[in-house]
């Protein structure tokens, strides 16, 4: 087993490994294409099986939906009320999985207030609901590291969370799920699967499927760094893209078409001392659910469901998006928020299976695994939490069509890089700051980003000590972990450090525009950049986030879009 680490390095030796499967007449057993955490995840699950694996992504690691969810790990409590037993017990499986043993550096539990508004029937209905919720985890075997529920009355409820309307409930009932940084566990899960022998390469697109007959025997790619194409020879063709799963399909086929909605869900960011409470709220709203989730020093407030079908790769936030949240969550709140009051606001989309009902709300969260042509199987649907169970599933849809005995799948028992002797290094963790000389607060926020390989970012401070300073406007982050990003975890470019690294983008009151030239200057020697290159990577920055600041401020869809691709993904220099 390798370090894992996604240097500037290893990506040219991934690039050259892939590259000599045609070259040479080699092929890999497995190539997955999208590098979201259902792709990482096939990656991991595939290499963990001793399979010849290859993982590419066109942009960035979780550059799509994986780095824009609710940062939730969760059985997904309203689906209970449709009766949807199987995907819950299977979520909350896969929770305790996360917590107890594949991320618990990465994967916390989190409290959760569900306010109750009606006197007597509301109280046994939810509360029977959240019952059998944690009943369901219990009995998974996996219910540890979260809390049971408990009834609250309106003055327990109003200890809990001060700043609520005291009108705004007759009590409530907590419960707990769990929460995650989603872009921090996809880059994890490629990392862990490049330590298992996994060629892993982003900004590496997929242009067409390479055929004899009717089968799928590889891939065309485009090297986004620098337009070179070549070939890619696999056994067979796993197809994780998410919402670009119907585009990527039908490079291939149109018959047997897996159908994909995108639905747009968007999240404001506001800082914690906003208004006051220990837990997060789950409200209900017409359309669905809206959480209201505590993120370190901020709060996370989402989410929306619209569909959504206009550019893929970056959606908008619409002022009316933005409204509608404010609107919701200050109907519970004594202090309304303002615009004013929001750091960060993101948009994702959901990868939802199109079904017979218009509403996206009600499209099924299961996921599909197909195999609509010889050598290419194609996984979609789903939700983050289940992204193993997927990933399990298409490694076992190919592996059918292999001629080889493949062994069954053992990620459940596989911990990320990271997660080994994290509890050791945390009860530790004064006595390393007093080592280090760095604050214990500093090296608990390394210990909940990195776990037990923060003794890798604190060695770089070690080597440099300047590189223990923040960066400016994000007081959070160490200049270190910049170092670390582009050393370690395959960031190419200023905003995959700002945006998915760490998450400066929607932390920081300017959005990462102060830290941008900070962040270029340290990338730049290990990537070779020239200054005219660090220029360009500052400029592109700034007119992102200021295209995404005009296009919150559009009253629609259409309008917001529009704004948004005014600034299209950085390219490099000719």
């Amino acid at each position: 087993m390798t370090t894992g680490a996604l240097s500037p390095e290893s990506r040219e030796q991934s690039l050259a490994a892939l590259r000599a499967t045609a070259e040479r007449g080699a092929e890999l057993d497995v190539l997955i294409v999208g590098g979201g955490v259902v792709g990482a995840g096939a990656a991991l699950d595939a290499a963990t099986r001793g399979l010849d694996v290859g993982i590419v992504e066109a942009r960035d690691w979780a550059s799509g939906t994986s780095s824009r969810s609710s940062k939730l790990i969760h059985g997904g409590l309203r689906y209970l009320e449709m009766l949807d037993f199987a995907l819950v017990r299977e979520a909350l499986q896969e929770r305790g999985l996360l917590l107890e043993r594949i991320a618990p550096h990465l994967v916390r539990p989190v409290p959760f207030l569900y306010p109750l508004t009606k006197r007597f029937v509301e109280r046994p209905y939810v509360g029977a609901g959240v019952a059998l919720y944690d009943a369901l985890a219990a009995a998974t075997g996996r219910g540890r590291g979260v809390p049971f529920h408990k009834h609250l009355s309106r003055r327990g409820t109003l200890r809990a969370a001060p700043s609520l309307k005291k009108d705004a409930m007759v009590g409530s009932i907590r419960y707990y799920d769990a929460q995650v940084d989603d872009a921090r566990l996809v880059v994890n899960l490629v990392r862990t699967a490049a330590a298992f022998g996994a060629q892993a390469v982003n900004r590496l697109a997929v242009i067409d499927f390479l055929r004899e007959g009717e089968r799928v025997v590889g891939a065309r790619v485009r090297n986004q760094e620098d337009g070179s194409e070549f070939n890619i020879r696999a056994k067979q063709v796993v197809n994780a893209t998410g919402v670009w799963t119907d585009e990527t399909q039908a490079m291939v086929t149109e018959r047997g078409q897996l159908s994909v909605r995108a639905s747009k869900g968007i999240h404001l960011v506001v800082p914690r001392d906003r208004f006051q409470s220990t837990v997060g709220l789950i409200l209900r709203t017409e359309k669905s659910v809206l959480f209201v989730i505590p993120w370190g020093r901020h709060w996370i407030i989402g989410t929306t469901d619209t569909d959504w079908d206009l550019d893929k790769a970056h959606p908008a936030a619409s002022s009316k998006d933005i409204d509608y949240l404010l609107e919701h969550v200050n109907q519970v709140l004594q202090r309304p928020l303002t615009r004013e009051d929001v750091e960060g606001v993101y948009a994702g989309l959901r990868p939802l299976l199109a079904g017979e009902n218009d509403s996206t709300a009600k499209l099924s969260r299961e996921h599909v695994v197909a195999h609509p042509v010889p050598g290419l199987v194609v996984v979609a649907g789903g939700k983050y939490t289940t992204y193993r169970v997927m990933a399990k599933d298409a490694v076992d849809e190919a592996a059918r069509a292999l001629d080889e005995r493949v062994p069954p799948s053992c990620t459940d028992t596989i911990p990320l890089l990271g997660a080994s002797g994290f509890k050791a290094a945390w009860n530790k963790r004064s006595r390393t700051a007093d080592r280090t000389g760095i604050h214990v607060a500093r090296v608990e926020h390394l210990l909940n980003r990195f776990g037990s390989m923060a003794g890798d970012v604190l060695d770089i401070i070690t080597e440099r000590p300047e590189l223990a300073e923040p960066l400016p406007g994000a007081d959070d982050y160490l200049a270190a972990e910049v170092v670390y990003a582009t050393t370690h975890e395959g960031a190419r470019h200023i905003h995959d450090v700002l945006t998915r690294r760490t998450r400066i983008s929607i932390e920081a009151w300017d959005r990462g525009v102060s830290a941008a030239p900070v962040v270029a200057t340290l990338m730049a020697p290990i990537l070779g950049w020239s200054e005219e290159q660090v220029e360009r990577e500052v400029k592109h920055y700034l007119a992102r986030v200021e295209a995404e600041r005009l296009s919150q401020e559009q009253p629609d869809d259409v309008s917001a879009d529009s704004a948004r691709m005014g600034v299209d993904d950085i390219v490099p220099l000719a």
